[in-house]
């Protein structure tokens, strides 16, 4: 059988798209943008140009100081401390939380019912929907050193009251404690739905070649969890770099300058020193660990399955 005229035809070259079609995506997309632009890109270069200027209210206009900001930060011991104290509360309960979470999660995992397990999801959201102020109200009634049930607790064991509020290492301490139970159903959460994508028939076959739940973690589940890992030390490193509202309804800092955070160093600087511009120059600053520190965790934790 010959090949027909219109079968030996080279197919048409489809028509380029017009200029019309290619900004019809930027259509749906622009209210985002501008979105963005206007509570995410506009204050951080607002900062920035704050940051290079020498800025105290009521001392007359800004003017142009250059990098003195970030020098005399870099000079600073109030805010060398209060960083030093932000980067402890990271290192101490982010592992604790990450543990924590993933824990809770592999508890929800493992549960058979369905309804049991979005109930228990539900609670977990209880601690992250209570306004941090609200928590840091709680915090001092629970760890008083009169009437404080945490006290009232220790002493059913033999162990005398604690001053949690009134000694700077034990109001570090109840920060802390209360900084984990605040977030740790936040990773929880973000580790269930890592667990979720684990493939379902892998899962099973894993179950059915060992009964050990440790191989099972490391070889099947674990792999699938590196993003959720990565997304939770992420988000909980800039929560906590950002921790304010729970902080100053405790303790406002004190007692001195014993829980006092970058942050709260910062909101004093500026707005109880009203240097803005070193205020800025310090916040500046915090973003930029901020940034290094996800960095980091992407380089290290990250992991994509083929």
């Amino acid at each position: 059988m010959t090949d027909t005229a219109q079968d030996r035809a080279p197919p048409m070259a489809a028509a380029p798209p017009s200029w019309k079609e290619k900004l019809e995506p930027w259509f749906f997309i622009l209210p985002s943008v501008v979105l963005l632009l206007a509570i995410g890109l506009y204050p951080v270069i607002y900062t920035f140009i704050a940051s290079l200027q020498a800025w105290v209210m009521g001392m007359g206009p800004p003017s142009f100081s250059g990098l003195d900001n970030y020098i005399h930060a870099f000079g600073s011991s109030d805010f060398g401390h209060s960083v030093g104290r932000t980067l402890i509360l990271i290192l101490v309960t982010l592992p604790i939380e990450l543990i924590l979470g993933m824990m809770i999660a592999l508890a929800l995992d493992s549960t058979n019912f369905a309804i049991l397990r979005r109930l228990l999801q539900i609670c977990l959201v209880i601690p992250i929907a209570i306004t941090p102020s609200v928590v840091g109200l709680l915090t001092q009634l629970m760890f008083n050193e009169q009437l404080g049930i945490i006290n009232q607790l220790l002493h059913l064991v033999g162990i005398p009251a604690i001053d949690w509020l009134g000694r700077p290492t034990a109001a570090f301490i109840t920060v802390m404690i209360v900084q984990i139970w605040e977030w740790t159903p936040f990773v929880a959460l973000v580790l269930s739905a890592a667990l979720s994508t684990v493939p379902k028939d892998i899962d099973e076959a894993a179950m059915l070649e060992t009964e050990r739940w440790w191989p099972r973690f490391r070889d099947v589940q674990l792999p699938f969890m590196w993003p959720g890992i990565t997304a939770a030390l992420v988000f909980q490193t800039a929560f906590t770099i950002k921790e304010f509202d729970m902080i100053y309804s405790i303790e406002k800092g004190g007692p001195g300058t014993s829980t006092e955070t970058s942050v709260m160093q910062i909101e004093r600087m500026a707005f109880r020193g009203f240097d803005v511009g070193l205020a800025s120059a310090e916040s500046i600053l915090m973003l930029v660990l901020s940034i290094v520190l996800a960095r980091i965790y992407i380089r290290v934790f990250y992991r994509e399955m083929d």
